[in-house]
C-alpha cells in the first residue's frame, strides 16, 4: 500500500510540473488578451476538475484500496489522460525553452561586456516559436484523443476472434464442436450494462456449444458482480457454461474462517444465478453419440509471490482416462508452463487470460506488441508446444486504466476438428 501510495503522489508531482507548464505553452499561442482571458478560464477549470479526480481517487484507495469501484477507474483514467497528455506536451517545448534560455544568457552576457542596454519592454530571452507550440500541441493530442476513445469507446469495442484447431485424436462425434470464451470480466470497474450486453448479445449469435470464462469475475468484491448478474445470465450454450476463478476472485475474502465460509458461499450461488459452473479443481465430461470429451477447470495458479497457488491438476483430473480428449481452463498462462506441459497427462488445450494484453498496444496481421510481452511470455493469442496448444484470451473487462487502446475486449470462438 505504501509504495502505490508513493507512486501517487510521484504522478501527482508530474502533473503539477506539467500543468503549469502547459498552460504557459499554450497561452503563448493566443496573440490578444480576450482571447488569453478566455483561454486561461478554460484552462483553469479544466484543472480543478483533474485536481478534483485526484482527490476522488485519492479518497478511494484510502477507503479501499486502488481501482475499488468504476468511479475510482474512471478517476484514474481521467488523471492518466491529462498527465500523459501534459507530459507529452512539456518533453517537446523543454528542448525548445532550454534552447530559448541559452539565447538569452548569451545575449545577456554580450550585452553586459559590450555595455548594450536592453531597450524598453524586450527580453534576451527571445518568444517562444509557434510553429513548435503548435507542433507539441499537436502531439500531445494524439495521446489525448487515444486515451479518450479508449475510456469511452473503446472499452467496449469488443472484437470476435474465431481460430480452428485441428486434433487426430478429437472424437469424431465432435467434430466442429464450438468453445466461446471470454475472460477477466472484472465486474468492479464496468459501468455501462448497454456495453455488456452488447458483448452478451455478440456471444450468443455465435451459437456455442459451450461459454467458458477463466477468471477474475471481479476486482476485490464478490458483491462487485450483482449489477450485472441478469445480464451474464443470458448467456446461452448448448452443454452450459463453466467457469474458474482468477486471482482477484480471492481479494475480497475474509480472514475470519467464520466469514470466510458465508462469503464463499454467497460468491458461489452468484455463479449459479448467471447459469455458471464454477470448476474449481474438477470436470465436467461431454458426452454425444456413445464419445465423450473432458473439461478440466483449476483454481487460480500463477507464478511469482503475488498471486494464488491453489490449481491442483491432479485433482480436476481424478476419474478420468489416458486417452481422455481434455481441455483445461486456468486462469493464469504461466501455470501451463510451470504445471500443465511438464504433466504425465497430455492437455490438449488450455485456455487463460490474466494479462489483458495490458489493455494497451498495437495488434496487427504480422504485427503485435504490448507492455505485455515484457512480463509475460505467454500474453495473447494462441501458442502450441509438444502438440499442446494454450490460448490466452485478452479480457472481456478492464481494470485500473479504464479503457482500452489498440487491445480491444476479445471473444474468442474455438471450432474444433480432427485432422485428416
Amino acid at each position: 500500500m505504501r509504495s502505490r501510495l508513493n507512486l501517487f503522489y510521484w504522478i501527482c508531482a508530474i502533473y503539477v510540473l506539467t500543468d503549469f507548464y502547459t498552460y504557459s505553452g499554450l497561452r503563448s499561442l493566443f496573440r490578444s488578451t480576450s482571447g488569453k482571458w478566455i483561454f486561461s478560464i478554460l484552462y483553469i477549470a479544466t484543472s480543478i476538475f483533474i485536481y478534483y479526480s485526484f482527490y476522488r481517487f485519492y479518497a478511494a484507495f484510502t477507503r479501499g484500496g486502488f481501482f475499488s469501484n468504476s468511479s475510482s477507474n474512471i478517476y484514474f483514467g481521467i488523471i492518466l489522460t491529462a498527465v500523459i497528455s501534459k507530459l507529452a506536451f512539456s518533453l517537446f517545448m523543454v528542448p525548445q525553452d532550454f534552447g530559448r534560455i541559452a539565447v538569452g544568457i548569451s545575449r545577456f552576457i554580450y550585452n553586459s561586456l559590450n555595455g548594450i542596454s536592453l531597450s524598453e519592454g524586450t527580453s534576451a530571452i527571445p518568444s517562444r516559436r509557434r510553429f513548435l507550440t503548435l507542433a507539441a500541441t499537436s502531439l500531445a493530442a494524439i495521446p489525448f484523443s487515444t486515451m479518450l476513445y479508449g475510456i469511452t469507446k473503446g472499452k467496449y469495442a469488443y472484437t470476435i476472434n474465431k481460430i480452428k484447431l485441428a486434433f487426430k485424436d478429437l472424437p469424431p462425434a465432435f467434430e466442429g464442436f464450438r468453445i466461446v470464451q471470454i475472460s477477466d470480466i472484472h465486474a468492479g470497474s464496468l459501468d455501462s450494462k448497454s456495453g455488456v450486453t452488447k458483448g452478451v448479445d455478440m456471444i450468443n449469435a455465435q451459437n456455442p456449444d459451450i461459454i467458458v470464462f477463466t477468471g477474475d469475475l471481479v476486482n476485490s468484491s464478490k458483491d462487485e458482480v450483482d449489477a450485472y448478474i441478469d445480464v451474464f445470465a443470458q448467456l446461452k450454450a448448448r452443454y452450459g457454461k463453466f467457469s474458474v476463478l482468477g486471482n482477484h476472485d480471492y481479494y475480497g475474502v475474509p480472514d475470519d474462517p467464520e466469514f470466510r465460509e458465508a462469503y464463499w458461499k454467497d460468491f458461489m450461488l452468484k455463479y449459479e444465478q448467471m447459469g455458471f459452473q464454477l470448476m474449481n479443481n474438477e470436470h465436467q465430461f461431454f458426452h454425444k453419440e456413445g464419445e465423450r470429451i473432458c473439461l478440466l477447470g483449476v483454481e487460480n495458479w500463477g507464478r511469482g509471490r503475488w498471486f494464488p497457488k491453489r490449481g491442483d491438476l491432479d485433482k480436476a483430473l481424478q476419474s478420468t482416462r489416458e486417452d481422455d480428449f481434455c481441455m483445461l481452463l486456468s486462469h493464469d498462462p504461466t501455470h501451463w508452463d510451470e504445471k500443465v506441459l511438464p504433466h504425465a497427462k497430455h492437455i490438449h488445450l488450455t485456455l487463460s487470460g490474466h494479462t489483458h494484453g495490458f489493455q494497451f498496444g498495437v495488434n496487427m496481421p504480422g504485427f503485435k506488441w504490448s507492455p505485455a510481452q515484457y512480463r509475460y511470455e505467454r500474453w495473447m493469442g494462441l501458442y502450441e508446444q509438444a502438440k499442446q496448444y494454450l490460448y490466452v484470451n485478452r479480457g472481456f473487462g478492464f481494470l485500473a486504466f479504464p479503457g482500452r487502446i489498440g487491445m480491444w475486449p476479445e471473444i474468442t470462438v474455438i471450432d474444433l476438428s480432427r485432422t485428416a
